[in-house]
């Protein structure tokens, strides 16, 4: 264990697998950690290691200059800091708020901050517990730059890559949400997949190298389509939306022979036949994201 003595203490607030994985980084670089869980009980092994296990949410906020929260959404986190006693301890410390949740939340929290006198950092991780303190983790970070800077030392022991994506206290939470629309949306198109091929005698072992390979096809088409976005043009010359909206009935007449809810692809062929139905036939998917923005 390397002893980082030059670094402020710092307090985790939530002890679920990715709270623990944090206080668990801060603890192997030689910080100072105090750790508290709304549920008793879960700091046993973090203890033994050497972290200060607090009574009380005030109790643990009182004993970090850094205070990193990471509970399950923004309800449990008003639970815990917005008690006046817990408040109070706040004043003059720092939150670095790691729990997922809106936008919206995020600014409210950094207003509620603001008028209690604590700093306040919004924060998303995007990548599971195991990587936090290795070179794979990801994290995103949002509010001011100056704050941001004085304690990246201390976001720096968590391991992997850490970007300050613009002192709009709600960017961070806004970059997980569409990462998230991603991620859930796949995996909910795999086990879709999974049960299609599953009816049709396919084996999802038989399935996944060829499912690897279209997920492997996805990153320059995210790359291709971003530009494509922001500059308007909404190119379909190799796959255009007229085309592909035949590809999707297949899978809808396919899935529902074989008594399987179509609901998600139904969903998305209804948003590619509205582009068609705008006059916009022989572009490119990703004109969806033109028309979903419409207000």
């Amino acid at each position: 264990m390397s002893m980082s003595v030059n670094l402020p203490a710092v307090t985790v607030l939530g002890l679920g697998p990715m709270g623990r994985s944090l206080a668990g980084a801060f603890l192997r670089a030689g910080l100072r950690t105090t750790v508290w869980n709304r549920t008793p009980g879960k700091d046993g092994e973090l203890t033994e290691r050497g972290a200060a296990g607090a009574e009380s949410a005030e109790e643990a906020v009182a004993a970090g200059e850094v205070v990193v929260v990471c509970v399950v959404n923004y309800d449990a986190c008003d639970a815990v800091l917005r008690r006046d006693e817990v408040a109070r301890a706040l004043k003059g410390r720092t939150v670095v708020n790691l729990t997922a949740d809106t936008p919206s939340r995020a600014r409210d929290t950094a207003r509620w901050a603001a008028a209690h006198g604590i700093g306040y950092l919004d924060g998303a991780i995007m990548t599971p517990a195991p990587s936090i303190g290795t070179p794979e983790a990801v994290f995103l970070h949002s509010g001011p730059r100056d704050l941001y800077e004085t304690y990246r030392p201390v976001l720096d022991v968590l391991g992997g890559t850490h970007t300050h994506l613009s002192e709009e206290i709600g960017r961070a939470a806004a970059y997980d949400i569409a990462l998230l629309d991603i991620f859930w949306t796949a995996m909910a198109g795999y086990a879709h997949a999974v049960a299609i091929a599953r009816a049709e005698g396919v084996t999802a072992r038989e399935l996944a190298p060829f499912a690897q390979g279209i997920g492997a096809i996805l990153p320059p088409l995210f790359e291709e389509f971003a530009r494509d976005a922001d500059s308007g043009t909404y190119s379909g010359g190799i796959n255009p939306v007229s085309s592909a909206v035949s590809t999707m009935a297949h899978v809808v007449e396919v899935s529902e022979s074989h008594g399987i809810d179509a609901g998600v692809m139904r969903a998305v062929e209804g948003m590619a036949r509205r582009v068609i139905g705008l006059g916009h036939g022989t572009d490119g998917i990703i004109r969806v994201a033109e028309m979903l923005g419409r207000h």
